[in-house]
């Protein structure tokens, strides 16, 4: 006798997408950013919350998601302690960045959060002081920057880069998850080596996700001509940050993509199981995504899956 109804797990599983994605979004963040809440034969429905945000939000999937249909804001789940009528603005929001990040064949959920998380955390924090005064105190200390690991604040992070320049165009991979570790990478044009070291400390500095990270491994190829002389300059390094061999690996990828005036960041969330040498297959797997999307190289053929996307 066949079986009527799918398992909730048995449905996700069968989507191999919507899986992935599931399982990448609440390493990222937190434990409960997605949540499924029901499943039929059509859709799945789902609990999104975004980080910081008081109230969360339904999210319905429907069976050929995402190769021909994006998923769709329905409403809010739960409204916390926002303010009245906050929720509606919020999914308003929601949906107007979901119309812009999704792309029929891609995924498209992390793009979502992380575009329409800044704008929903200034929305918020700008209904509560202009019409809570009275909350100023709490909503300072929910607004409040969390400290950064010991372990980040390496070399690469000056006190005053965050506040000092604009964030940098960030190429994204798409987020790729395996044996509970996910990765994560990003590339952008630079034109000398401070303007590489502020780029990073920008992106230490202003998304904790990425500081909280387990490794941010980074390499930059870097070429200059003297305006006078017309002698060239090169650099090239790397920062392991933690996880042996990668940046050289990572570099040596750059040198063989003939990629210049370009860093790459990797973030890795590790997830408790030891990867062995595939940790170094992902690394570059993520970074040559985000390199070719970005449009730092083009390889005939490779059929990229990102876009380039400004990030904080």
């Amino acid at each position: 006798m066949s079986k009527p109804f799918m398992s909730q797990d048995e449905k996700v599983t069968s989507n191999a997408a919507l899986a992935d994605e599931l399982e990448a979004l609440n390493s990222i963040y937190s434990p409960d950013t997605l949540i499924l809440q029901g499943v039929s034969s059509t859709e799945v429905t789902a609990a999104l919350r975004l980080p910081d945000l008081p109230f969360s939000f339904l999210v319905s999937f429907p069976s050929d998601y995402p190769t021909n249909a994006p998923p769709t804001i329905t409403g809010t789940q739960s409204t916390g302690d926002s303010g009245r009528g906050e929720g509606e603005v919020a999914v308003s929001v929601l949906r107007d960045v979901l119309g812009r990040v999704w792309i029929p064949g891609q995924v498209c959920l992390f793009d979502l959060v992380e575009e329409a998380g800044p704008l929903l955390q200034q929305q918020h924090t700008k209904h509560h002081y202009g019409t809570a005064q009275d909350h100023t105190a709490d909503v300072a200390h929910r607004s409040a920057s969390p400290i950064i690991p010991e372990r980040v604040e390496h070399d690469l992070i000056s006190d005053a880069a965050s506040s000092n320049i604009a964030p940098p165009p960030w190429a994204l991979s798409e987020p790729l998850t395996f044996n509970k570790s996910t990765f994560i990478a990003r590339a952008c044009h630079v034109s000398t080596l401070p303007e590489a070291m502020d780029s990073v400390s920008h992106l230490l500095s202003t998304n904790k996700k990425v500081a909280a990270a387990t490794h941010n491994i980074t390499a930059w190829r870097i070429k200059t001509t003297n305006a006078q002389t017309g002698t060239a300059t090169t650099i090239q390094d790397s920062d392991d940050d933690g996880e042996s061999a990668a940046g050289g690996r990572l570099l040596h990828l750059m040198q063989l993509m003939d990629v210049w005036n370009v860093i790459v960041v990797v973030t890795r969330w590790y997830g408790g199981v030891k990867l062995g040498p595939d940790r170094f297959r992902l690394i570059n797997s993520v970074a040559r995504e985000a390199l070719v999307s970005g449009g730092f190289a083009k390889e005939e053929g490779e059929k990229t899956k990102g876009k380039a996307r400004g990030k904080k």
